[in-house]
């Protein structure tokens, strides 16, 4: 069955970095690919889009990460990445990926409403 494994998550100081990954495996297939996106949900608060990409690797990245992060894919190796710099503790989250069969934009895959998601990786940021 259509899996998405999260990594790269762990516990960073403010301002340090990190590279999450997330490989898809067993996708059905889509004549138009798949768009794909990253999303996050701290404790006690709703789960939030951080960036998407489609399947042309165009990508699409939401304002609220201020230009620190940097979402990408490996098309080859089925691998999306998010490579997360300048980290802060607001940025503490359980992070996830998700992907969307096409018809799908960036901005769709950031509506939340995706058909496969990942069981997340925990990023934690201290001060």
């Amino acid at each position: 069955q259509a899996q998405l494994v999260e990594s790269g998550g762990g516990s960073v100081e403010a301002g340090g970095s990190l590279n999450l990954s997330c490989v898809a495996s067993k996708l059905p297939w889509s004549s138009g690919g798949y768009c794909m996106g990253w999303f996050r949900q701290a404790p006690g608060k709703g789960r939030e889009g951080v960036a998407a990409i489609d399947d042309d690797r165009t990508p699409n990245t939401e304002d609220s990460t201020g230009g620190r992060f940097t979402i990408s894919r490996d098309k080859r190796k089925n691998i999306l990445y998010l490579r997360m710099t300048d980290l802060q503790p607001d940025d503490t989250a359980t992070y996830y990926c998700a992907a969307q069969p096409f018809p799908c934009s960036p901005g769709t895959v950031l509506r939340g409403v995706n058909k496969y998601w990942g069981q997340g990786t925990q990023v934690t940021v201290s001060s």
